[in-house]
């Protein structure tokens, strides 16, 4: 939340240059406060987790989120119950004359297939079309934000040679964005996918810059330049043993897999995970909410 202080209090100057929330007495003073509102677009097969892994998230501030539930009609849901859906969660045409502060669009294990080939692409299409006009702000997650990439700026995705699998090591790449305030110099995110946006395809489109990188996962936190757009290609929403439990499930079935790096003490399985993910992943969510929905969506939806 911002720091209210006098108008002319000589500390303002330093602060703001620092990127630092400052309201002053007299905005303070004629501020209309209202709950945001999150429509959360979830593709991943295990609904009910991660729709708390990422409302852990998102609640961990003192702004008021009203979060609106989406699911895909062009797709049938099998690992949920059908009345999870039918109680909790909207259609696009539920939705579709809505406009909403935040848009935020999950993980999908369909990233060994084409876009095109998804049984949902074309209705996804829409709802990225939609948010043009109905959404202040979009964070893209992991296969969400791979087709993000494509549909607004056309960069592909390439397969990667084998899984990434594990937690690994991100350097600041710009170190002044709000979106990273409180992130060490590096940082930790969990990674579990076989597919890549290459680095070099970014930061060829001057639309869009890299906040966070590592030498092995590559990019793993991308945004626009006009702050209406952000792409985490990893999973900081991940509890502590999503990928424990990923693991164990690909090795019950038999699957050639590696042990996640960087995840178990000396990659032991037998013990118990190590956590070096949780506070920057606490920070993304809450300085995504605070500097780029909360004081940027204007009060009044129908403006945007």
């Amino acid at each position: 939340m911002p720091v209210r202080i006098p108008d002319a209090l000589p500390a303002t100057s330093t602060l703001e240059s620092e990127n630092i929330f400052v309201m002053t007495e007299t905005r303070a003073m004629h501020q209309d406060i209202r709950p945001l509102r999150v429509l959360l677009l979830n593709l991943m097969p295990t609904k009910i987790v991660t729709e708390t892994q990422l409302m852990r998230k998102l609640s961990n501030t003192p702004l008021q989120i009203e979060i609106e539930l989406l699911r895909m009609a062009s797709h049938d849901a099998s690992n949920v119950a059908p009345e999870h859906l039918e109680t909790f969660y909207r259609t696009f045409e539920e939705v579709r004359e809505n406009r909403y502060d935040g848009l935020i669009v999950t993980g999908a294990p369909v990233e060994k297939l084409d876009f095109e080939d998804v049984d949902y692409w074309d209705e996804l299409c829409d709802i990225f079309e939609w948010s043009r006009t109905n959404v202040y702000s979009c964070l893209f997650i992991c296969w969400g934000a791979q087709a993000a990439m494509q549909y607004f700026y056309h960069i592909a995705k390439h397969d990667l040679p084998e899984k990434m699998f594990g937690v690994f090591p991100h350097r600041l790449m710009k170190s002044t964005s709000p979106l990273v305030r409180g992130f060490n110099d590096i940082s930790y995110m969990p990674h579990s996918r076989h597919t890549e946006v290459r680095y070099e395809d970014i930061v060829a489109n001057q639309n869009l810059e890299v906040i966070t990188y590592s030498d092995v996962a590559g990019p793993s936190i991308v945004k626009s330049t006009d702050s209406r757009h952000f792409f985490v290609f990893g999973h900081p929403e991940y509890d502590h043993d999503t990928l424990k439990r990923e693991y164990d499930r690909d090795i019950a079935a038999g699957l050639d897999i590696k042990i996640p790096a960087n995840y178990y003490p000396d990659d032991d399985p037998t013990r118990e995970p190590l956590v070096q993910w949780r506070a920057e992943a606490q920070l993304l969510y809450t300085n995504w909410l605070n500097y780029y929905v909360y004081q940027a969506t204007p009060y009044d939806l129908n403006e945007l």
